[in-house]
């Protein structure tokens, strides 16, 4: 899915402070990544893509940090009625917590499926505990992309209603500048978002449709084996395992392999839950700045 911010670029004079330069420098990058790895629909999400994302967002917000915190940007603040456009920001910002918060418990309960899966494996073939697990984790995958929808329901809705309480403070230039750095901030923290969401409900629910024999043909080519990330992310690469083993009669998926799969996985699920965890605290540090400058 298309997963732009649909933001539009920010350039600052010259002549700006230091610390909307680098901001500037910052927002460039990360809409660079979000242009290059997010917006196509062609290529499926990696996790090598979002951990990208989470290391260039935590240098943006390093950046708004100092910003905030500026004397320059301090004044202006003390100096207009600025009350609305900081507590917009924070307002979004109890959001964005909610559902980082809600994107790590989804990380969590799939890292225990695929840990079950890899225990599961380890058993007498045929074993029913086996089977049960494998029936579980297809369970929690449709649940989990009913959770990941609405998910993704909440921050479509934080962002039209930023588009429709945006701040009217184009009178003051400096003002009308920190207006649009976190707008911008706040859509590129989305689209990350948005990003380890996707790449949790990476679907393979159409494979059935177009029946397991593709599935086998699949698993069997060299990308699809060696995970390539341009066919399939480690997600997928997990389901079309399961799925072809539970489904097809005469292809036999090579357990080895499917524990490498899944070994790729559980490491990667452990990667992003500390990216998360680490955009949570982001994202919590920003919202202790914006309150400072309401209680100085």
């Amino acid at each position: 899915m298309a997963i732009s911010s649909h933001v539009r670029s920010i350039s600052f004079p010259s002549r700006s402070q230091p610390e909307y330069l680098k901001v500037e420098i910052e927002l460039n990058r990360l809409k660079t990544w979000e242009s290059s790895s997010i917006s196509s629909t062609a290529t499926p999400l990696s996790l090598n893509t979002i951990q990208e994302g989470i290391v260039g967002l935590a240098e943006l917000y390093n950046c708004v940090k100092d910003l905030l915190e500026s004397p320059t940007t301090q004044q202006a603040l003390l100096k207009h009625q600025t009350g609305r456009l900081v507590e917009e920001a924070l307002e979004s910002s109890v959001g964005l917590i909610d559902s980082c918060g809600t994107t790590r418990e989804l990380v969590l309960m799939m890292k225990e499926q695929v840990q079950d899966l890899q225990s599961a494996l380890r058993r007498k073939v045929g074993d029913s505990s086996t089977q049960n697990c494998f029936d579980a984790y297809i369970s929690f995958r449709k649940k989990v992309k009913k959770d990941i929808a609405k998910n993704l329901k909440t921050l479509k809705q934080i962002v039209e209603n930023k588009i429709e309480s945006s701040p009217q403070v184009d009178s003051d230039q400096s003002l009308s500048k920190l207006s649009a750095v976190l707008r911008e901030v706040s859509a590129l923290t989305i689209s990350v978002l948005r990003s380890q969401l996707s790449f949790l409900s990476a679907p393979a629910s159409n494979a059935k449709k177009n029946g397991w024999s593709l599935i086998s043909k699949m698993l069997v080519t060299k990308s699809a084996v060696k995970g390539d990330e341009n066919t399939i992310n480690e997600v997928e690469c997990v389901d079309f395992s399961l799925y072809s083993k539970i489904h097809s009669n005469d292809f036999k998926v090579d357990v080895p392999m499917f524990q490498k799969k899944l070994q790729i996985l559980n490491a990667g699920l452990q990667s992003l839950e500390a990216g998360i965890d680490r955009l949570s605290r982001l994202l919590i540090r920003n919202r202790v700045c914006l309150l400072n400058i309401l209680t100085p």
